[in-house]
């Protein structure tokens, strides 16, 4: 028998066919890089016959993975974005072989869908990543052709020079090609550590680290702190997470040229559901008081409110001298959405 699993897509209408690879990417069965090498290992067929790279199908189509039916039907119309906090120590993947904490596991579960992370951060890099149902508008965020802006906060160890600003402004070779940032400011600092704010149009591995190391020059923290228009704000603590309303899921909608789709939230949800949702995923405190009359213990169920419902313990790094020390040095938000310009190279 064939086990099938079901996939959702964001496309609602039309049964035309388009490539495999995009068909699959917007129902969230993985990036298009990803399953364009699934089907160069011809693990993918498509009504029995095994698929080659350019080949394309529909949603009646009966395609396969490993043997395994995916059934590709419309969504329900709702897009759902999620802004994450993530600490130093939690890797993007689903499950780590290693057997270390993952950015998944600390997320709000989905019925018949999954979450799709919108871009990366190494095991070292803390701050923002974003997470959505949308397959399509995850992968023209993360495209290089829509040029979203992925501002970081970092303290560099060493003493930087114009020499340095300049190089890093105009491009510097790295082995997987030419790259440069696009902003920097000065955010201040003491000693052989200061920080600054950088920008970059895409999202290559360790990007912002190795810019930095090519000129000579260590990354001591990396954080980010905004994508393209979501910024996180002071207030969304590390290994904390919130639901983007209406208005800022439409926001990075407009910047990749997609339409705007409903936002449906836990927020949303009957309150029985609500909480019994907050329950499942350890959202949900509660405080012990004793009654007057019997002496009993009775639990007393605190509000739940949009800026507390993706609380979870925070999380710090092992040195956390050195986390309280440095925290009013660090800048948690963005130098650049303050300014009428950014200070942008010609």
């Amino acid at each position: 028998m064939i086990e099938k699993t079901i996939y959702q897509t964001s496309s609602q209408s039309g049964s035309g066919s388009v490539r495999l690879q995009k068909l699959l990417a917007s129902a969230g069965v993985g990036s298009r890089r990803k399953i364009e090498q699934m089907i160069s290992e011809g693990r993918i067929a498509v009504n029995g016959e095994v698929v080659h790279l350019g080949d394309r199908a529909t949603r009646e189509d009966v395609i396969t993975l490993d043997g395994r039916e995916i059934s590709i039907r419309p969504s329900t119309a709702c897009r759902r974005i999620i802004m994450y906090n993530k600490p130093e120590g939690e890797v993007c993947s689903r499950f780590d072989p290693e057997g270390r904490p993952t950015v998944f596991s600390r997320l709000p579960k989905l019925k018949g869908e999954r979450w799709i992370s919108i871009g990366r951060l190494d095991l070292n890099t803390s701050g923002l990543l974003l997470f959505t149902n949308d397959g399509a508008l995850a992968h023209r965020l993360m495209h290089p052709s829509y040029t979203i802006e992925r501002e970081y906060a970092v303290r560099v160890m060493g003493h930087v020079t114009p020499d340095d600003i300049d190089a890093l402004f105009s491009g510097v070779e790295l082995e997987d090609g030419t790259a440069r940032f696009t902003d920097i400011v000065d955010a201040g600092g003491t000693g052989i550590n200061h920080w600054f704010h950088v920008c970059l149009l895409e999202g290559r591995k360790r990007e912002v680290r190795r810019l930095w190391e090519a000129r000579g020059l260590k990354v001591s923290r990396l954080k980010r702190v905004r994508y393209g228009s979501a910024l996180m704000t002071a207030e969304l603590r590390m290994g904390q997470w919130k639901e983007l309303d209406q208005s800022e899921a439409d926001g990075l909608a407009e910047l990749v040229d997609l339409p705007s789709v409903p936002v449906k939230s836990c927020y949303d949800m009957p309150k029985k559901q609500a909480l019994s949702s907050a329950r499942r995923d350890g959202q949900f405190k509660t405080t012990r008081a004793r009654t007057k009359q019997s002496g009993q213990r009775k639990v007393s169920q605190s509000r739940i409110s949009k800026q507390s419902w993706g609380n979870s313990p925070r999380k710090t790094s092992p040195d956390k001298e050195m986390d309280r020390r440095n925290e009013s040095h660090r800048p948690s938000s963005s130098l650049f959405r303050s300014r009428k310009q950014p200070t942008r190279r010609k």
